[in-house]
């Protein structure tokens, strides 16, 4: 048998294990290791993530701040010069910027108010009827919010056509007068604001119902026993403890309806302005790529005026929930 070399001596006991520094020094070893990627594991698994933000998001916004002060040469960038708030300045001496804007509030305070208060009554009526044909009912409800809007607009398009379409063949036959709808620029925006209402109140519908199903029953058990009416129960009641997600709902409502473009460009085409029913969203398409299009500049300021109203709107509804929503 050999003997052994001063490594193994210094490492192995006489029973050929290693000795007990060694292993406690080993052990220490994995233990950092181990600690190590455990604090470095978080940031790999959200690294993809993080990226994508940066590149998609981050990026794009802090470029969209830097184009809006800019004078931009889209064919030689080395030409491009600053010119501070020329472009702010420019946009708001627009009149097609001031009837994109009006349209935008006018469709979204409409849009937000209708929806949140037909899918309120809806979801209320449905929870109170559980019934059967619930599940139908509120399956029906929420399928125009799967369908794609390019086919909603086709077949809106054919019923609110002035000559032949469905609408206008059943005024004929009650004996009332026909409308012009989609045509018309006093109905236009109407029938807008009501076909986002279709497509979308489903949605809210499904989304209050979950939250009217998390109320005890035993608040409306001691409610009745003190004689309180429906009317009572729903504001005094239903009301404050659903007021979260109401309050989910209309911030979600507003940012969305602010950025409502792909409704009106179905219905009207990307023409918008011809038909009178451009928006902010669409202002800015046509500062790009539209008929007076070629101005990224423009486009740039122009959308962040829309970023600042949209922010603007939420930090006031942020400010009015401290007094109206309860949280539980």
């Amino acid at each position: 048998m050999r003997g052994k070399s001063s490594y193994e001596s210094s490492v192995l006991d006489k029973w050929g294990q290693p000795a007990a520094g060694v292993l406690d020094e080993r052990e220490a070893n994995m233990v950092q290791k181990t600690r190590l990627i455990r604090k470095i594991k978080p940031y790999i698994m959200v690294a993809p993530a993080l990226i994508g933000i940066l590149v998609f998001t981050i990026y794009p916004a802090i470029k969209l701040i830097h184009l809006s002060f800019m004078n931009t040469n889209m064919l030689n960038p080395a030409a491009s010069k600053f010119v501070g708030w020329d472009n702010y300045k420019k946009v708001f001496a627009r009149p097609d910027f001031y009837k994109s804007l009006s349209n935008t509030f006018i469709y979204t305070i409409a849009v937000v108010f209708l929806i949140t208060v037909c899918a309120l009554l809806l979801a209320v009526w449905l929870h109170e009827k559980d019934s059967k044909l619930n599940q139908l009912v509120q399956a029906t409800v929420f399928l125009p919010h799967v369908v794609s809007i390019v086919s909603i607009a086709l077949v809106f398009k054919w019923m609110m056509e002035p000559n032949f379409g469905l609408f206008n063949f059943l005024l004929r036959k009650m004996g009332l007068p026909t409308s012009s709808w989609l045509s018309g620029s006093s109905t236009a925006m109407a029938c807008v604001i009501a076909i986002s209402l279709w497509k979308a109140v489903g949605y809210d519908v499904l989304i209050l119902l979950a939250a009217l199903r998390s109320v005890p029953t035993s608040i409306y058990e001691a409610a009745k026993l003190d004689n309180a009416n429906r009317a009572v129960m729903f504001f005094k009641i239903t009301l404050p403890m659903i007021s979260p997600t109401v309050f989910y709902l209309i911030i979600t409502g507003f940012i969305g309806a602010f950025k409502a473009y792909s409704d009106a460009v179905a219905l009207f085409g990307t023409n918008l302005n011809a038909a009178e029913m451009n928006t902010i969203v669409g202002y800015v398409y046509d500062m790009l790529y539209g008929d007076s299009g070629g101005y990224p500049s423009y486009a740039s300021a122009a959308a962040i005026l829309l970023f600042i109203i949209v922010l603007t709107i939420t930090c006031i509804n942020l400010l009015v929930s401290r007094k109206h929503v309860h949280y539980t």
